[in-house]
């Protein structure tokens, strides 16, 4: 017995929809599993359960402007599980993790420096160099 054509191809069709379907999930899960962790590692930084953070192999205390950076990473993370979840748009979602990155980027550049010294960089602003040599 011969296929029509048209059966042929949507039948290939369905199963490529299939695949395509199966394949999203299993990524889905597993993307929605990865920033699962980096929300709890950055939330529990955001609650002090985490006190210290090594730079260059030594302990330094997490500060309160560090902890807030760390609560923007837990929400932006939240966000981005959600539009995973309900949506798939690999640009989109690629764009949001470029943005995660350097949320977490930022809040690590801030690992080490003086929680007053962080309050007086940013009143007196850049304009000066701190060594005093212009």
């Amino acid at each position: 017995m011969k296929i029509s054509p048209k059966i042929a191809v949507l039948n290939r069709i369905e199963r490529m929809r299939r695949i395509v379907e199966t394949d999203t999930q299993r990524i889905r899960l597993k993307m929605i599993k990865m920033l699962e962790e980096i929300f709890n590692m950055a939330s529990a930084i955001a609650k002090g359960e985490v006190q210290y953070q090594t730079v260059d192999g030594k302990p330094v205390r997490v500060t309160l402007k560090q902890r807030q950076m760390w609560v923007r990473v837990a929400a932006y993370t939240a966000q981005v599980m959600n539009t995973i979840a309900s949506s798939f748009d690999e640009r989109e979602i690629d764009e949001m993790l470029k943005t995660l990155r350097g949320m977490v980027d930022e809040a690590k550049a801030k690992v080490g420096v003086p929680e007053d010294a962080e309050g007086d960089a940013e009143e007196e602003g850049s304009a000066s160099d701190p060594s005093g040599e212009d």
